[in-house]
């Protein structure tokens, strides 16, 4: 038996250098768990579905699949994507992979290569406006009782300001 949990989200990228703006869309996330013959596995996220970027100032924009685990073997973390040119029906570039590792890319010119290797890339700290710069409904303002009570571990408190 699987125990599913579901959300989905949409996003909007600024890359200030370029002055473009990616809208996304985000992969399912399922909280999973199996129960076979009373052996109860410790939980996992897995994400799984479709998604989409796109930039309105170029025109490009990727079509993402994250794939989920079969119930019987296969792979966790799968990802299959193809990138469009603008216009284009047929992707310039098809990329295979696990989303937190290693992710390849196959080229219309018959080029092949290391897409992107999730391992060895750098942490980059995020620039985020201080709480009183940003609105109301804005993710880490709305969030920060939440975060605040998860912090200090008062999950009764955490789940009150959720509500």
């Amino acid at each position: 038996m699987f125990l599913n949990l579901f959300f989905s989200l949409i996003g909007c990228v600024t890359c200030l250098d370029y002055d473009e703006h990616y809208i996304l869309t985000f992969p399912n996330g399922y909280g999973r768990q199996v129960n076979l013959l009373s052996i109860l596995t410790v939980p996992w996220i897995e994400l799984g579905g479709e998604c989409s970027i796109n930039c309105s100032k170029t025109g490009y924009n990727a079509s993402i699949v994250f794939h989920t685990k079969p119930f019987y073997g296969g792979k966790k973390h799968r990802i299959t994507a193809e990138i469009f040119s603008p216009n284009d029906k047929k992707p310039f570039c098809s990329i295979e992979g696990e989303w937190n590792g290693v992710m390849y890319a196959k080229y219309t010119t018959g080029e092949n290569a290391v897409f992107i290797d999730t391992k060895k890339m750098p942490t980059i700290k995020k620039k985020v406006r201080k709480l009183e710069d940003q609105d109301d409904y804005e993710s880490r303002c709305l969030w920060k009782d939440v975060t605040y009570n998860l912090k200090i571990r008062d999950i009764d408190a955490a789940t009150a300001a959720k509500h």
